[in-house]
């Protein structure tokens, strides 16, 4: 049984009105002119980073080869642009049959990327490659966006756990594709069972306050939940007086208990003294959650609390201030003509106000030093320099219309912790400042 199946919104049959109307009126006037056909190269890349970040996260790949392979025009959606008098029957004629041939290179799902990076370029005729552009830059740009806040907190957490618990505070669908990209950049687990049936992420959670408040004392509250869920399980301590629920929890689940749960105060000093009264009561190996709007900068001020595991929501889903990437879909080369032999020409934007681009085919490159560590960020149209053979970035991920680079989230989790670990050592500080690489263009 699939997702589909149990009617969950958590996938959508057809990803074609993902799109903006002007891509369906540029493809209309280019079939008119008889250029919809030219071979073409799109490449979707970021003209800067967010304020302060030192590096982006690429998140999102693999849901963007499902979109891929979900863009179809049936019988609904091309009823629907035809009532609305969006395009012409040719063009709607064209769209019935669409299904993309081309192919798409990319940075591997969980690499990380500077200003400039290509980070996808999507290969085929116009027509079919300009259709793509909003449902690739939507997910890419939410995605990344996720992974790259998660990625600073999992670095300030220093190992310890984090919990992806923002389901709450966005869209339902948003929250299953946030607990993915925070997957990738470092988190263990989620409390959306959405998130856990479509990715098969790992899920936690036990009680909120409600809980508590619907028993008539703490203590039967406790108890109850001891009862269904077993003395390993996590008791939220902080309802009403801290000290007493603790000594509460410790009498009715013992030294076994599993964690307490702390979401308000001043977590530093209180889990100062949560640790030293679970200590006192020999409850040794029970561990300390905290949540409670948590980001990166408060994780990293409870580095030295005697703090296991931390909780994050709101500051997650919402890139902890940065909810986009500022990724653009620009076309970079195209065919002189629509003769399948014809050589590509580079094309650029070449407006004021900082929205240039380069054009041509690019490659990239990461050049290391003698130990190991990234030192820049290499990228060109020409030839590849021999010294970076080995270094190229970009792999393939569609070839001829069919996926040919769709990988587990935990090989992509455990690529971004290796490659977030070869960067400069002042990429994860959390003071302001520029990428941590330099671009490069050759």
């Amino acid at each position: 049984m699939g997702v589909a199946d149990l009617g969950l919104p958590v996938d959508v049959p057809s990803t074609a009105l993902f799109t903006d109307q002007y891509e369906l009126t540029m493809l209309e006037a280019a079939l008119a002119a008889g250029t919809a056909g030219r071979r073409s190269v799109f490449e979707v890349f970021t003209r800067r980073l967010p304020e302060g970040r030192r590096y982006g996260v690429v998140a999102g790949t693999g849901r963007v080869l499902d979109a891929v392979e979900n863009f179809r025009f049936d019988a609904d959606v091309l009823r629907f642009l035809r009532e609305h008098e969006i395009v012409g029957e040719p063009t709607l004629d064209w769209l019935a049959s669409y299904r993309f041939g081309g192919d798409i290179w990319g940075y591997p799902e969980g690499e990380v990327y500077f200003p400039g990076s290509p980070i996808l370029r999507v290969e085929g005729s116009f027509a079919e490659c300009v259709l793509l552009e909003t449902v690739i830059l939507s997910i890419l740009n939410h995605d990344s966006a996720i992974a790259a806040a998660a990625s600073r907190m999992s670095s300030a957490a220093g190992g310890r756990p984090l919990i992806e618990m923002g389901a709450r505070r966005t869209h339902e669908l948003a929250a299953v594709a946030a607990s993915r990209a925070a997957y990738v950049g470092g988190f263990t687990s989620t409390s959306d069972l959405a998130a856990g049936f479509r990715y098969n992420i790992p899920t936690v959670g036990t009680s909120a306050h409600a809980f508590t408040l619907l028993h008539d004392r703490e203590r039967d509250a406790f108890q109850a939940q001891v009862n269904s869920l077993g003395r390993s399980t996590t008791l939220l301590v902080d309802t009403y007086d801290v000290a007493e629920a603790v000594r509460t929890a410790v009498e009715i689940a013992g030294p076994e208990l599993g964690a307490v749960r702390i979401d308000s105060g001043d977590l530093l000093l209180v889990a100062h003294r949560v640790r030293q009264q679970l200590d006192e009561l020999g409850a040794t190996r029970t561990k300390i959650v905290v949540t409670s709007d948590l980001d990166e900068y408060a994780i990293a001020s409870l580095a030295a609390a005697p703090v296991d595991a931390y909780g994050v929501g709101t500051q997650l889903v919402t890139g902890s201030g940065h909810p986009t990437c500022s990724m653009v879909y620009k076309l970079v080369a195209r065919a002189t003509s629509t003769d399948p032999g014809a050589p590509l020409a580079p094309v650029a934007k070449k407006s004021t106000g900082g929205k240039t681009s380069i054009g041509g085919r690019k490659w990239a490159a990461r050049r290391r030093d003698e130990q190991g560590v990234a030192e820049a960020e290499v990228i060109g149209t020409g030839p590849v320099p021999e010294d970076l053979e080995d270094r190229l970035l970009l792999v393939q991920l569609v070839k001829g219309g069919h996926v040919v680079g769709r990988e587990s989230l935990d090989v992509v989790r455990d690529r971004h912790a290796a490659a977030r670990a070869n960067l400069p050592m002042s990429a994860t500080q959390l003071s302001r400042g520029e990428a941590v690489l330099p671009t490069e263009y050759v």
